[in-house]
């Protein structure tokens, strides 16, 4: 049980370096709605990897649905520390990317590849997670925020997961965010909502992420 978790976190941490190196906002383009202008600050998960089409993805379907105008420059293998590298020249980092729209609501849904390097970097994880927060925060002030629980892909949970999805739920306390609990539940035990990759979910597995999303927004009154 123990070599299985041990060879997928091993092929995850493969795939996202090999696919990391996009820069970001190349995958900035979803809904145009008229409403709100609504940024995502995530990985692979939100970027809608595996999807056979990026109008698929669980940000963009929640968007439409919305009227949202949706800036989306998320990017494969990006963590709070995970990747921080890997940003095109002269573009500044995903955070400064969004702080330039001045966006209405800001989504966060980092920390799942941050538990691949969660031995070596602990301490720099939990920094960054209360950084990146507080500095959205600061530079937007008058933004919604809404964060949500790192997202998992195996029913198999190691220690690392667990204590950054706590690290992150006070760091949104801390900025007075919404929360979104439970999203690194939401496609556990359902294998067939896996992409050919089985790392990433599939159009099915985003559409169970987005209609997960769907009611938790509904709650929050979104």
């Amino acid at each position: 049980m123990r070599s299985r978790l041990l060879a997928a976190v091993t092929l995850l941490a493969l795939a996202t370096g090999l696919t990391a190196c996009a820069s970001p906002g190349a995958g900035t383009g979803g809904a145009t709605g008229d409403g709100p202008l609504v940024a995502f600050y995530g990985d692979s998960y939100t970027l809608g990897t595996g999807a056979s089409d990026p109008a698929d993805r669980w940000s963009t379907v929640v968007s439409e649905e919305r009227g949202w105008r949706e800036f989306n420059p998320s990017v494969n293998g990006l963590g709070f520390v995970n990747h921080r590298d890997r940003f095109g020249d002269g573009s500044g980092d995903l955070p400064s990317l969004i702080i330039a729209e001045q966006p209405d609501i800001v989504f966060v849904t980092m920390g799942l590849n941050d538990a691949f390097s969660f031995d070596d970097a602990a301490d720099r994880i939990h920094e960054q997670i209360t950084t990146d927060l507080q500095r959205l925060r600061d530079a937007l002030p008058e933004a919604r925020f809404i964060v949500v629980e790192p997202f998992w892909y195996t029913d198999e949970r190691p220690q690392s997961i667990e204590t950054i999805i706590g690290w992150v739920a006070d760091a949104a306390q801390e900025i007075d965010a919404d929360t979104i609990p439970g999203a690194s539940h939401w496609i556990e035990g359902h294998p067939e909502w896996m992409a050919a990759d089985g790392l990433h979910p599939n159009d099915e597995g985003y559409a169970e992420m987005a209609r997960r999303m769907d009611t938790e927004l509904e709650r929050l009154g979104l």
